[in-house]
């Protein structure tokens, strides 16, 4: 991965370079084609050390806070489901860490073909824009990754001690508390590194749909028959581009299968477990942590949420390519000219085959509509919970009563 070869990837390396830091990726050095080999080798080697090094730690982070939960479950009486949902999510922790570091070392040739295809596709790109003019500037690619995961990498590092670092407990010592916030921020970074990688996309569909509409313009002022037949080349060209960003689509869907997969259950178990605790520490009045409970909650839900949201910029923006195939289709030089009329019907035929679909290895789509269905579900789950909580107050208070009236008789 040459920063000089794409100005794409030379944008998201400063972020690249963070996730790398916290053990998420590959360092980005690793894909550079002038690394001596031998070089690279003692690199690689001494980064899977401290791949296992992060293992370890996490391991060890997860039984500290299993010990600190039974603690904590058996001062509160809460020997119920609570003891199995904390212990689940933390071994849920551990099995996305393990992953994480596997991911990297089976995939690590399917995300070296990601990069060279992103940096393929902008240079392909930019010969097919060329010939235009009015090109559109792509300064602002910097400002708005800086926006779109800068700005939410920052609030998460900041809030995500501000609104947990209380509700870990007083049985947990405050070194393992420390490293304990640093495992839950990498696990959400996890997340903004699969945004790097949509906005790189949805950054290549603009500039392909723009080649279009630019075709389009063309053809409404040039009506002579070299003309056409140079843009109908240029029209094939953007097809063929298409489809190899539905492919590049593919293949970042199958490099973050398992990883968001786990993320995303691990955030609707948090949020349950979450409110679980909550209610468990309601009745005690002077509680102090249970405002920070529900910025954790938005925390994970946002997460989630900006996943499915530029998930959806790219869909809507891939999808619109056929209304602007429809317009062109529109023109009169559509009718007067069969190659170019044909040469539209198989671009549109295209794009209704090939759907672009960010999924989760077919078990669910990223998209606005799962993050509906997934508000709706986990609403359901805790008016579950709630229920069974207020049944179980109710039998507490009820076993009371019955405890004091009998040691009120028996005294008497």
């Amino acid at each position: 991965m040459e920063a000089n070869r794409s100005r794409l990837l030379a944008a998201a390396r400063p972020y690249l370079q963070i996730y790398s830091i916290f053990g998420l990726t590959p360092p980005t050095q690793f894909f550079t084609r002038t690394l001596h080999k031998r070089r690279r080798g003692i690199l690689i080697l001494g980064y899977a050390c401290f791949l296992i090094i992060i293992s370890l730690m996490v391991i060890y982070e997860c039984y500290a806070n299993i010990v600190a939960l039974q603690k904590d479950i058996h001062q509160f009486h809460a020997e119920d489901f609570s003891n199995v949902m904390g212990n689940t999510q933390k071994v849920l922790v551990v099995v996305m860490f393990v992953w994480n570091k596997l991911n990297i070392l089976l995939n690590f040739r399917r995300l070296a073909r990601i990069y060279d295809d992103i940096a393929d596709l902008e240079i392909e790109l930019n010969k097919a824009s060329s010939g235009f003019v009015g090109q559109r500037h792509w300064w602002s690619l910097r400002f708005r990754l800086a926006l779109s995961v800068g700005l939410w990498i920052v609030l998460l590092v900041g809030l995500t001690p501000r609104f947990t670092l209380v509700a870990l407990g007083p049985f947990l010592h405050w070194t393992n508390k420390v490293l304990t916030e640093i495992i839950l921020i990498m696990l959400q970074l996890k997340c903004t590194e699969y945004f790097v990688f949509v906005l790189l996309i949805y950054e290549l569909i603009l500039r392909g749909r723009h080649i279009l509409q630019q075709i389009g313009v063309e053809l409404e002022g040039n009506q002579s028959r070299d003309s056409v037949q140079q843009l109908c080349v240029a029209l094939k060209r953007n097809q063929l581009l298409a489809g190899r960003i539905w492919g590049l689509v593919n293949e970042v869907s199958l490099y973050f299968t398992l990883s968001l997969t786990l993320l995303f259950l691990y955030n609707e178990l948090s949020i349950l477990h979450i409110v679980n605790w909550a209610l468990i520490k309601s009745v005690n009045p002077n509680e102090c942590c249970q405002y920070m409970r529900i910025g954790t909650c938005l925390l994970l839900s946002i997460n989630i949420f900006l996943s499915c949201l530029y998930s959806e910029f790219c869909i809507q923006a891939y999808n619109s390519i056929p209304r602007v195939l429809h317009q062109m289709n529109c023109l009169p030089a559509a009718e007067d000219y069969p190659i170019l009329k044909m040469g539209l019907r198989e671009y549109s035929m295209q794009m209704k085959h090939l759907k672009l679909i960010f999924t989760c290895g077919g078990l669910f789509d990223i998209n606005l509509k799962f993050f509906g269905g997934m508000v709706v579900t986990l609403f359901g789950y805790v008016i579950i919970l709630v229920q069974f909580k207020i049944q179980f107050f109710a039998q507490s208070n009820f076993m009371q009563n019955i405890n004091s009236t009998e040691m009120k008789a028996y005294t008497a």
